[in-house]
């Protein structure tokens, strides 16, 4: 029998004390327990090998054991721990040099500790240049529904997914959606590029409904990844550009999923030409995962309104440990990583000719739509195709079962849109060898052929 005091303290317990994210209550549920990580692949402590189809959780962009990366936080943490940003230090100088240099405009960072952070930092920056800069009604934000920009609870408001939000709103006051540039379910019909082009149109409504003077800023991820991976035409963004600007809407762009190669650009907005966000929010990719950091660059011309004198100009946020050294350190040297093995031409390629072969599953009774742009990739599972009805949970979750049965962990769009998590995900490192993509693909294709 075990005494009072294991109990207390969970020695010799078999209940699990851990809390994990995003499971239903069950205590008696086995769990999957990492062990070792190698390239794309991990092993649990039983001795099962899986491909990791979602980079965890669309971060670990360059897999498992990169040495150099490891070094990197090790000899910074020898040499300075911990050092606070309301002073400095080299790491997080030349980071957000490069990150501007990367961008390819003059942005000033601040760093924080995740997407969320990252996008919260943005809500308090834009409200208080529009405070500052003579607009002080400006405090709105637009945001699309399907989209996600966080957990916390800013960025929950932003999030525009129905149950992501159950029993945690209301929500913080001044944050609006609409609907977003989703063709192959547009209530628009026709073209999907004219499609997208009405729900850009759909944003301007909304500003002139709101009033222009009320409306702060419009938050966009280039493509809406967890809600679905719905990818817009270029010209949508361009066009949500162009109205932000005519308005005195800043456009701030959620690359936390997209940003450091993903899509087969270093950031997914540099797809849509001529376009330049005013503030761009980063995280997961920027460290591959190695270690917590988030980042909100802001366009410098933004920055300056901050630097007048008087008691409430400056910005008033702080973060404990974001831009921690040891995070920046790791983060200049997965950018150098990403930069000398060419990574980002390499997704562009590969994501072509080998993820892009699941696009042959399109002809599935029950594959609705596949998108994709580099290497993450969608599959819209209906029960038809005329009738695009979704398909149900007991199916996708029978899809991801079987694909870990048979050693690949793929992602589905779960806890998002009432009656419609019926997309299945596929985000692979982006180092996946050749190899590491066929089976991937080649284990999709034979399980949802044979659903």
């Amino acid at each position: 029998m075990k005494t009072e005091s294991e109990m207390n303290t969970g020695v010799g317990v078999e209940t699990p004390r851990l809390w994990n994210a995003m499971h239903r209550f069950n205590p008696d549920a086995l769990q999957t327990v990492a062990a070792k990580g190698e390239g794309a692949w991990f092993t649990d402590e039983a001795g099962n090998k899986y491909l990791d189809g979602v980079s965890g959780l669309w971060c670990l962009n360059l897999g498992h054991g990169q040495q150099e990366i490891v070094d990197a936080a090790a000899e910074q943490m020898k040499n300075l721990s911990y050092f606070p940003l309301t002073m400095s230090h080299q790491p997080a100088i030349k980071l957000a040099s490069k990150i501007s240099e990367l961008l390819g405009a003059d942005y000033q960072t601040f760093f924080s500790n995740s997407g969320s952070e990252a996008n919260e930092t943005a809500f308090k920056i834009v409200r208080q240049y529009h405070n500052q800069t003579g607009n002080p009604g400006k405090f709105k934000f637009i945001s699309r529904y399907r989209a996600y920009h966080g957990s916390t609870l800013g960025a929950l408001s932003a999030t525009a997914q129905a149950n992501r939000r159950v029993k945690y709103d209301p929500g913080i006051p001044g944050f609006l959606h609409v609907y977003p540039p989703y063709s192959y379910r547009s209530i628009f019909g026709g073209d999907p590029e004219e499609s997208d082009l009405k729900a850009a149109q759909l944003v301007e409504e909304m500003i002139n409904w709101e009033g222009e003077e009320t409306v702060a800023a419009f938050i966009m991820e280039p493509f809406i990844s967890g809600g679905g991976v719905i990818i817009p035409s270029m010209k949508y963004i361009q066009r949500i550009a162009e109205i932000c600007k005519r308005y005195n809407v800043l456009l701030i762009m959620d690359e936390v999923v997209s940003g450091y190669g993903r899509t087969g650009e270093m950031f997914g907005f540099k797809h849509a030409e001529g376009v330049q966000p005013d503030i761009v929010t980063m995280a997961k990719g920027l460290t591959s995962g190695y270690l917590p950091l988030g980042a909100t660059a802001v366009k410098s011309d933004i920055y300056e309104a901050f630097k007048e004198a008087g008691k409430d100009n400056h910005f008033r946020h702080v973060s404990t440990y974001g831009g921690h050294p040891a995070a920046c350190a790791v983060a200049l040297k997965n950018i150098e990583i990403i930069e000398r093995e060419n990574i980002v031409e390499r997704v562009r390629e590969l994501g072509k000719t080998k993820l892009g072969k699941l696009h042959d599953l399109i002809n599935h009774e029950n594959v609705g739509e596949v998108r994709q742009v580099g290497f993450l990739l969608g599959l819209e599972m209906v029960t038809d195709k005329d009738s695009k009805r979704p398909l149900d949970d007991a199916k996708m979750n029978e899809i991801v079962g079987a694909c870990k049965a048979r050693g690949l962990i793929i992602g589905r769009n779960g806890d998002t849109v009432p009656g419609q998590n019926n997309v299945i995900i596929v985000a692979p490192p982006l180092t996946s060898t050749e190899e590491d993509l066929d089976f991937l693909v080649e284990t999709v294709d034979s399980v949802i052929r044979n659903i």
